[in-house]
């Protein structure tokens, strides 16, 4: 999805000395690090939308796996591509009792 849209991607399920990442990619100029979230449809436990699940918490531990990932880059010597923001984006997947995308959304520059 987010190739088709022009992405870059750089990096999947991105292990750090903090955590994961789930994406990290370049869109335009802007470094993104992207969190995502699924949750079933009709469900009764949890938030009504999967991007609402990442809350004050989760963005700075996100915030700090960002950081994390440009230093580890930047000690093992590889090159970074050029940009001049960072964002950190949400995506939430909703799927149905057979599995299969029921909606998607893509909140851009979510904190």
């Amino acid at each position: 999805m987010l190739a088709a849209a022009g992405w870059r991607v750089l990096d999947r399920n991105a292990r750090t000395r903090f955590g994961e990442l789930d994406i990290v990619g370049l869109d335009g100029d802007a470094l993104v690090f992207v969190e995502v979230k699924t949750g079933r449809a009709g469900a009764t436990v949890g938030p009504p939308r999967p991007v609402l699940a990442v809350g004050p918490e989760k963005q700075r531990r996100l915030r700090r796996l960002g950081v994390g990932w440009i230093a580890d880059q930047r000690e093992a010597g590889r090159l970074l591509p050029r940009f001049s923001q960072i964002r950190f984006d949400v995506i939430g997947v909703t799927v149905g009792g057979d599995g299969a995308v029921s909606d998607y959304e893509h909140l851009v520059d979510a904190f």
